[in-house]
């Protein structure tokens, strides 16, 4: 098997074949790790590999495999591990030279559970400076390359782990969500990714962004992140937010089908600006999906859509000000947006902040009242396809000093919101470059928007398109 064929192959088929040693785990690891040494300098998406312990975790699996012993869902399987999370025998550097060597002795939940599982960690894939932005720039490890283009956006702040799951790195990566860092750089590598229920996947250290960042799987198939959900979900008493309820049967209900549901079908939430030809790709790939699928789509225009813009940034610059304390150290190593990001959020006083966050539950429940009458909510991921990654705007845009969230302004929502969303790949800009649809789900319907994302999966494959790289 090449090395193209293994790094594609979903993990879904690999783990049985592995099961039945049809191939071994050092086999699937050394075939990957292969893949990466050859791909890696055009890509850049580890900010550390990890060879080493990986290949001596496969020889210790495949040992495993060999004795008889009981095995893990994920046993000889590979995944990467974003670098905002802690992972004990790596650095955990946060895409910064403030944290550049940092050690952790510990790990966080969501990669103790993949190990628990059986998985072997090829390393810490690249984030946008302590995850702020949807650009795959970094002042550390410098840009992560969209393996559709070279030179191009990405995403961010999970940077590496889209562009390792566009690239073939394997099937698993983790990857986090603050305010779209999962479903931005699925939207521009072409892949899948879910934003689950806020509290169904255990994050610690609990985040300081007022309870938006959610942890969630990157893969080329649905199957392949309803599988790494039922490993990561569940509750740990080290994040006080995590639901008492463990995972739902995300992979065996998969092909349940959503025939009769409801959706609502929004390309601008009444106030985003949509470049045209996402708009088109989003369009056909909803009504496609809606008639095969047995959905009765509908097109509105939320009453909540426009109070989540100034709301947003508010509160993005204000979370990113506790950054301030590194300024007279760091600023001239720091991405110049993000500190541009960080001065504007000083000046806001707690009173200030207090009363946004008023608004901001009013707009929760908005959202939660809004929901009742809809299975799911339908809209472009992202406003734009991937563009030059040196900029932090399009150039067709119009430019601010840190303001990305203007083409990013349907993820956002729901951080806040704590719904579960997906993003679907949907078709590929005239230029080649991949374009993601969202849906959304009532929140804790993490199985819901499963089941949408596989009929429409089933709808519109996707997961035979590979980058040329």
């Amino acid at each position: 098997m090449t090395d193209e064929e293994l790094g594609f192959l979903p993990a879904t088929v690999l783990a049985p074949m592995i099961r039945q040693k049809k191939i071994s785990p050092v086999e699937v690891v050394g075939t990957v790790l292969k893949r990466i040494e050859r791909l890696e300098p055009k890509v850049n998406a580890f900010a550390y590999l990890a060879a080493d312990r990986a290949m001596d975790q496969a020889r210790k699996a495949e040992a495993e495999l060999m004795s008889g012993r009981p095995l893990g869902p994920l046993h000889g399987l590979t995944f990467t591990i974003k670098d905002l999370f802690w992972a004990k025998d790596m650095p955990t550097q946060t895409g910064s030279f403030i944290n550049q060597g940092q050690m952790i002795a510990e790990d966080s939940p969501a990669v103790e559970r993949m190990y628990a599982a059986g998985g072997i960690a090829l390393g810490k894939t690249t984030v946008s400076e302590f995850g702020w932005s949807g650009i795959s720039n970094c002042p550390l490890t410098g840009i992560t390359h969209n393996p559709w283009k070279h030179g191009y956006n990405a995403g961010a702040s999970s940077a590496g782990a889209g562009a390792a799951a566009a690239a073939g790195y394997g099937a698993l990566h983790q990857g986090s969500d603050g305010a779209g860092s999962v479903r931005m750089p699925a939207h521009f590598c072409g892949i899948f990714g879910l934003k689950p229920t806020y509290g169904r996947v255990p994050y610690h250290p609990v985040g300081a962004g007022d309870y938006t960042s959610h942890i969630g799987p990157m893969t080329r198939t649905v199957a392949d992140s309803a599988l790494m959900m039922s490993v990561m979900s569940g509750p740990h008493p080290l994040d006080h937010t995590t639901m008492e309820a463990g995972p739902a049967d995300y992979l065996g209900r998969l092909d349940d089908g959503v025939r009769g549901k409801r959706a609502a079908f929004s390309m601008d939430l009444g106030h985003a600006r949509v470049d045209p030809d996402v708009a088109a790709l989003v369009r056909a790939g909803a009504e496609a999906w809606a008639k095969d699928a047995g959905v009765e789509l509908v097109d509105v225009t939320p009453p909540w859509g426009t109070t989540g813009p100034g709301l947003a940034r508010e509160f993005w610059s204000a979370h990113m000000s506790r950054l301030s304390q590194y300024l007279p150290q760091w600023e001239a190593k720091m991405d110049a947006h993000l500190v541009a990001c960080i001065k504007d959020g000083v000046s806001v006083m707690m009173p200030q902040y207090q009363a946004m966050r008023a608004r901001k539950y009013a707009y929760v429940a908005d959202i939660h009242r809004w929901f009742q009458d809809w299975d799911f909510l339908i809209t472009p991921t992202v406003s734009v396809a991937a563009f030059r990654a040196e900029l932090i705007i399009p150039a067709h845009w119009p430019q601010h000093a840190w303001d990305w969230m203007q083409w990013a302004e349907f993820s956002y929502p729901f951080n806040m919101s704590g719904n579960p969303a997906t993003t679907v790949p949907c078709g590929f800009t005239e230029a080649g470059l991949p374009v993601g649809l969202q849906i959304v789900g009532k929140r804790f319907d993490d199985l819901g928007v499963f089941q949408a994302s596989r009929a429409f999966e089933r709808a519109r494959p996707w997961a035979d398109k590979r980058p040329a790289l």
